[in-house]
Formats: structure tokens, sequence, C-alpha cells
């Protein structure tokens, strides 16, 4: 069976958003998944070519002032026109580190995947509030989820 390709496009500008994007790369790189590979870039690196090669993303943001991270809307500038039409259906993921509620970050980009015409795989995990230690196993168990889905051939 050929590979399946996980795309993670996380925005990682403190040591504690570098760690969530390593546990959601930990999990999806679980040993018991073979058929997965993982690609792991920040919004300014990742680009069209990425999500067109990719089989689901997961989507990694800060909240800034109620909105998703300026990094992550650069990505959805550069790629929405150029995927728009050969990868709806995209299975992904959303993760939300926020100092607040992140309702705002989760509508905004909702409005941008549902645009797209992209599937949610599950409920966004917003890693609300002060820093703590869970938020790095539940986004281990995200990146988990996502890589088991492909390589269960269920995404």
């Amino acid at each position: 069976m050929p590979k399946k390709t996980l795309l993670i496009v996380a925005h990682v500008p403190s040591t504690n958003t570098k760690a969530l994007c390593d546990a959601v790369v930990q999990g999806a790189a679980h040993p018991d998944i073979e058929n997965v590979s993982v690609v792991c870039k920040t919004p300014f690196e990742a680009g069209p070519e990425d999500v067109l090669a990719a089989d689901a993303v997961i989507l990694g943001t800060t909240e800034n002032l109620g909105y998703m991270s300026g990094a992550l809307k650069d990505f959805f500038d550069r790629t929405y026109y150029p995927v728009l039409e050969e990868k709806q259906g995209l299975a992904f993921a959303l993760y939300i580190r926020a100092g607040h509620d992140g309702t705002g970050t989760r509508r905004a980009v909702e409005s941008i995947t549902t645009g797209l015409r992209w599937k949610a795989v599950c409920d966004p995990l917003v890693c609300r509030g002060e820093w703590a230690d869970e938020f790095l196993d539940q986004c281990e168990e995200l990146g988990m989820l996502v890589a088991v889905g492909l390589d269960a051939g269920i995404l």
C-alpha cells in the first residue's frame, strides 16, 4: 500500500507552541502507524504544492487578537485558489493555543476551510488559558488520531 501524506502546518512563535507542534508530530509518527509519511512546516514554508501532495492536514495556530495567526492567514492567502478545486473533501484537524477562549480563531479558520470544502475529522482542540502540560498529551492524541485514520484508510 502506498504511503499517505499527513501535512502539519503549525505556527510556532514560542517554546510552548513549538512543544505543541512537536507533540502532534510525535503522535502522528507513532511507530505502529506504518503507511503515513509526516511532513511538518510552518505556515510561511508550506505552499500549495504541499497541500496538493497531502492526504490530510493538521493546522496549528495561536489565538492572535481573537483571530488566527497572521502566519496561518498568509498560508491560506497563498494556497486557497491553487488548491480549491483539487482538494475539496480534504480531511483536516485544527488545534489552537488560546490565551482566551479561541472562539474567533476557530470561526475564522472554519470559515476558510468551509470555503475550501475541507472535511473536519474532529472538533478543534483548543488549548485555552494558562499553560498546562496536558496540552501536550492532547496534541499528541490529535496527531495520532489523524494519522491512524489515514493509515486505516478511513480518511
